[in-house]
């Protein structure tokens, strides 16, 4: 079964082209350590919460919006594999990263129930 990357981000509202060419030259990187798919989402209805939120988990700004995104990978093995080798990557440090990175909130996550397809 795959293994998933999920990933909620703050990013400047105005900067949303600015993302979405990162995303695309993080997805060629991605795409050759295995990544089978990679989707990014621009918040559109992220309401406030009453007791917590998207917004409230990011530090959102009133400037930023919300991303929800994730990467599937076919296992975890190639995805840690995927990992190293991004963090040992020095064109890493020259992609133009247009969100603080310390406010992104990540983790990896085994799938349980799954509706699409099995491809193949």
């Amino acid at each position: 079964m795959s293994y998933i990357d999920g990933f909620i981000i703050p990013v400047p509202s105005g900067d949303r082209e600015r993302y979405r060419a990162a995303a695309q030259q993080f997805h060629e990187k991605f795409k050759d350590c295995g990544a089978l798919r990679q989707v990014e989402c621009w918040g559109d209805d992220v309401p406030d919460g009453k007791v917590t939120d998207f917004k409230r988990a990011v530090a959102a700004k009133p400037d930023e919006t919300v991303v929800f995104a994730w990467i599937e990978w076919p296992s975890k093995e190639v995805r840690d594999a995927a990992n190293k080798k991004m963090m040992e990557d020095p064109e890493m440090e020259k992609l133009d990263m247009p969100f603080d990175g310390k406010r992104m909130v990540f983790g990896g996550f085994l799938p349980i129930f799954d509706t699409a397809e099995p491809k193949g």
